[in-house]
């Protein structure tokens, strides 16, 4: 009883109108908590920027709804934790924003012990976005990095994913309530990201996912991390969006190069020309933070063994199959064009890609193109 009343407070000072982000923060820099700032003198909040006579009069008068209060029972009933501003597990670099949420609904568990880096691109993602944001998200995961994404279908499930199958830490930033996990089919993966990180959301339980709690969901995901990294967007892609922000707000900014002909990397490309570092390997995100982390030397010298020594194929393979992986890479080749290539019969190449595909090492895409399975070179 005595934390829901602690929570009283601050959604009924959320729910005053007039009193959004930025001005609830600049009262909570001032006052300290909300029952300082309902308990202060008018002339008091009126030194507040931004809060008129009329607005203190109404802070005065206001009190809690038997809905909000409902709202708190049913998110702790629920076993959520509702993490406050002035809480220690508040994510840290979010409180430095401008307008950060003033309460945030978490599922899991949030840390400000391990630095935290977003990746986020393109719902309508290519194999090449996947796979690329599936092994930047386990390499940094394996260094110790937490992965934050917004759960979206495409680049942002993979790098939850991707943090996952490294064992690693992974926050999900959503644009609905945590009582209405959107899209539906990841509620799966929001229970697998729950167990190993959080997921956070600012909006009531049961809001639904409507088109303007994505943008404002984006500066969550910006405001939490060191930097973003954005893989396969394009030019009105929303991933954009949560890149400018990350700009604004001090933070670094990522961008994966794509193929020129692609239009899914037309946004990254735009993003490279405006200044965004251009990642290669994850050696390119942490050397950008290791002034900024409490052992340094130690991911970084992680991130460059993990550079020079990328992932190899498996050591059984002949020599025939090992060229026939050398003339591969991320993006799709033709099996007639790969014949030329490595001057090879195209009965005796067909079944070298049949074995190598039931491996999983190569990937057969439609119109008789393959591709190697991961980017393993």
């Amino acid at each position: 009883m005595a934390f829901f009343e602690k929570l009283e407070p601050w959604f009924a000072l959320k729910s005053i109108p007039g009193i959004g982000n930025l001005l609830f923060k600049r009262l909570i820099e001032r006052f300290e908590n909300p029952s300082n700032v309902f308990r202060a003198p008018a002339q008091e909040l009126s030194r507040v920027e931004g809060i008129s006579a009329r607005l203190a009069r109404n802070i005065h008068r206001h009190r809690l709804s038997p809905a909000t209060r409902a709202e708190i029972e049913d998110a702790l009933a629920r076993g959520l934790h509702i993490v406050t501003f002035n809480d220690p597990a508040y994510p840290e670099l979010l409180r430095r924003i401008e307008d950060p949420p003033p309460y945030l609904y978490v599922r899991g568990t949030l840390t400000n012990r391990v630095p935290h880096v977003a990746v986020v691109g393109s719902r309508n993602a290519t194999r090449y976005g996947l796979s690329t944001a599936a092994r930047l998200s386990a390499d940094l995961a394996s260094l110790g990095f937490v992965v934050v994404s917004g759960m979206a279908l495409g680049i942002d499930t993979s790098a939850h994913r991707g943090a996952l199958s490294a064992e690693g830490a992974t926050v999900a930033v959503l644009g609905s309530g945590l009582a209405h996990i959107y899209p539906l089919r990841n509620r799966g993966l929001g229970d697998r990201i729950a167990g190993q990180g959080a997921l956070v959301s600012e909006f009531p339980l049961h809001a639904e996912p409507e088109a303007h709690h994505f943008p404002a969901r984006n500066r969550i995901i910006s405001g939490m991390c060191l930097g973003t990294v954005v893989i396969e967007a394009g030019r009105k892609s929303g991933s954009l969006i949560t890149a400018r922000l990350a700009a604004e707000q001090n933070r670094e900014v990522f961008a994966v190069p794509g193929s020129i002909r692609s239009f899914h990397s037309t946004g990254t490309h735009s993003l490279i020309k405006q200044g965004a570092k251009l990642v290669e390997h994850v050696g390119d995100i942490v050397e950008e933070f290791a002034g900024m982390l409490q052992s340094p030397d130690a991911p970084t010298e992680k991130a460059r063994v993990q550079q020079e020594h990328p992932a190899s194929l498996p050591a059984d393979l002949s020599d025939e199959q090992r060229r026939v992986c050398g003339a591969l890479g991320p993006y799709p080749v033709h099996i007639d064009q790969l014949a030329v290539r490595l001057d090879m019969p195209a009965g005796r190449l067909s079944a070298l890609l049949l074995d190598l595909e039931l491996r999983g090492i190569v990937s057969r895409e439609a119109g008789g193109s393959f591709l190697l399975c991961g980017d393993r070179r």
